[in-house]
């Protein structure tokens, strides 16, 4: 089965303090969206990239991508996320049915091997996203104030790629749009369905690069590993 992505990099990265959008931000030298589209080049079941990026960034992206072998095509992204996944949703090649990742380019430093898992797990359960494990004990708040400690044993942090059989994604947004509810992430378009979502190990290393402080820490972290 035929696995595509659509790269999100449409953000504007307000929280990074840059002076351009977020996806360009380089890190150890290396804007963030040539690393992201590396990762997801070197996977090998992975059959093309489409990447969603601000349009007045469209020339720059596939210039600064016309190295990357599975780029099939760089598109302009909308107002919010959502938008820009529904950008990405319909630049996909026509009558293609098999399974699309959806991945932020915002976390640049995914792992092969994760992105691997990931669309394995959505051939075999139509629906699959990487989780990561909570280590802190979780409260919830009201009013700042705390009213209960929850169990994080049966909780998780989100993180992308995440992957879909596209007829399921697209049924998913659909549905999201016409009942005009904002989407933190694809599969709660699902879960909104009542679809099964099957979770697949999450990285550590595979974190969303936010504030100036992740952005150094990715940069230590890549210099650690002998990176230029």
């Amino acid at each position: 089965m035929k696995a595509l992505a659509i790269l999100v990099a449409a953000g504007r990265g307000e929280r990074m303090g840059a002076d351009q959008p977020k996806a360009f931000v380089p890190v150890a030298g290396q804007p963030m969206l040539l690393l992201a589209a590396r990762a997801l080049d070197a996977a090998p079941s992975l059959d093309g990239i489409v990447v969603v990026v601000p349009a007045d960034r469209i020339a720059d992206a596939r210039q600064l991508l016309g190295g990357v072998r599975a780029l099939r095509d760089v598109v302009a992204g909308g107002e919010t996320r959502q938008d820009s996944v529904q950008r990405g949703l319909e630049a996909l090649p026509p009558g293609f049915d098999g399974v699309v990742l959806v991945h932020d380019a915002a976390r640049p430093l995914v792992e092969v091997d994760l992105i691997e898992s990931v669309i394995q797990a959505a051939v075999e359960h139509d629906a699959a996203i990487p989780v990561l494990g909570l280590v802190d004990t979780v409260k919830r708040l009201r009013d700042d104030r705390v009213v209960e400690t929850l169990d994080r044993s049966e909780l998780g942090a989100a993180q992308t790629p995440q992957g879909f059989r596209v007829a399921l994604l697209r049924r998913a947004y659909d549905k999201a749009f016409r009942d005009d509810v904002v989407l933190t992430d694809e599969a709660m378009a699902l879960e909104r369905l009542g679809e099964p979502v099957m979770a697949v190990k999450g990285s550590a290393r595979n974190r969303k690069l936010t504030t100036p402080e992740d952005l150094a820490w990715a940069e230590s972290l890549l210099l650690s590993e002998g990176h230029p």
